[in-house]
């Protein structure tokens, strides 16, 4: 799976053209300031790298149309690392020459806590919007920080709410041995376990391929009625769709992972019913509504972790007007001790570690081509 990424061969995307007319590399006291996203833009799980996009565009554009950040326009890089660990750190190191302050990203948790090591040492602040792994903050250093929540937050949700509405029931629990998948199914396991329920069925699964026929009928075999997965949208989306073809009546449930409407896609019809957790929808947040127009305007459903990204940036610019400085120790500092930071998710303050203080994980339904909260 790594090569075939690496194949891909992109390493950084193109700088994206979110500042003034002309904005040099100028990284002293004055001219533009670098900062960047970073995440699959490429690849399989380029929706993701999208929505992440996205934000950041839209976010940079906002804050310059207001002044900027201590009177200096922003300048967006782009990174693209396909969701590949060895990718990511290229990328983290190709910012940091480029005289990158700051990074929302990255997506995949396998690619946050390495390229989080390169930040480190180079002096770059990084918010990730969507790296739930608990390894990225807890092994993390001054520099890490994200908007979302922990696999041990959400697979905690995942797991008790399992036990209780699907009780006697047969659990199958899988992943794709990433960081994300494997972690939050463990997450997931260690939840049902406690309360009471155990899997019938525990296996891995090889992300990147089209056929899963032998995997459905191991979960055939086991009888399975609900399906965990700790995983990727292709690949659950692919999974349940072949178990469908092959009769099984069952019940899919995965992360946040699947928060695109491209799983929908690969399912059709099958992905009725499917389920998943994610933090409560931010664009229905009143804290929200004035950035959600301005997407909808431009074609854009800000879903999945636009506004995430978006909220990412936000706090980053506010924390640096906060210490009158673009010293990423001394924003990092103010992150932790001087919030909350007002954002389109709403108020966010940090823990000593970077993680938010307030996870909020519901449940969430897809039906008829579309996911909304239950």
């Amino acid at each position: 799976m790594l090569s075939r990424r690496l194949m891909l061969g992109v390493a950084l995307a193109a700088a994206a053209a979110v500042a003034l007319p002309g904005a040099g590399r100028a990284q002293g006291n004055s001219g533009p300031i670098r900062i960047a996203t970073a995440g699959p833009m490429t690849g399989q799980y380029a929706a993701f790298g999208g929505q992440m996009r996205a934000g950041a565009e839209q976010a940079v554009a906002d804050i310059n149309a207001k002044g900027g950040v201590l009177g200096r326009q922003l300048v967006l890089e782009v990174g693209d690392d396909a969701c590949d660990p060895r990718q990511a750190v290229s990328v983290a190191n190709q910012l940091a020459s480029r005289g990158v302050r700051f990074v929302a990203g990255h997506f995949c948790s396998g690619s946050s806590i390495p390229a989080s090591k390169v930040y480190a040492e180079e002096g770059v602040l990084q918010i990730s919007p969507a790296s739930t792994n608990p390894r990225f903050t807890d092994d993390g250093g001054w520099n890490t920080f994200r908007t979302c929540g922990r696999d041990d937050q959400q697979g905690q949700v995942a797991g008790k709410y399992i036990a209780e509405h699907f009780k006697g029931k047969k659990v199958a629990i899988l992943h794709d041995n990433s960081a994300y998948g494997k972690g939050l199914a463990d997450e997931t396991k260690k939840a049902l376990n406690a309360a009471g329920t155990t899997e019938t069925l525990y296996a891995a699964y090889t992300p990147g391929e089209r056929d899963y026929n032998a995997l459905v009928s191991r979960l055939k075999g086991a009888g399975a009625e609900v399906i965990y997965i700790g995983g990727y949208h292709t690949e659950a989306g692919l999974i349940l769709r072949q178990a469908k073809e092959q009769g099984m009546n069952v019940t899919l449930i995965g992360g946040d992972a699947l928060v695109t409407n491209e799983f929908w896609q690969i399912t059709g019809a099958a992905g009725e019913g499917a389920m998943m957790t994610f933090s409560s929808d931010p664009r229905k947040r009143a804290s929200a509504a004035e950035v959600v127009q301005r997407f909808k305007a431009k074609g854009i459903d800000p879903e999945g972790y636009v506004l995430y990204t978006y909220a990412a940036i936000q706090i980053w610019a506010q924390a640096a007007e906060k210490v009158k400085s673009l010293d990423p120790k001394k924003i990092a500092e103010a992150m932790k001790a001087q919030g909350p930071f007002q954002t389109v998710l709403g108020e966010i303050s940090f823990d000593k570690k970077g993680d938010v203080t307030v996870p909020d994980y519901v449940f969430y339904v897809w039906k008829n081509g579309t996911y909304s909260e239950m």
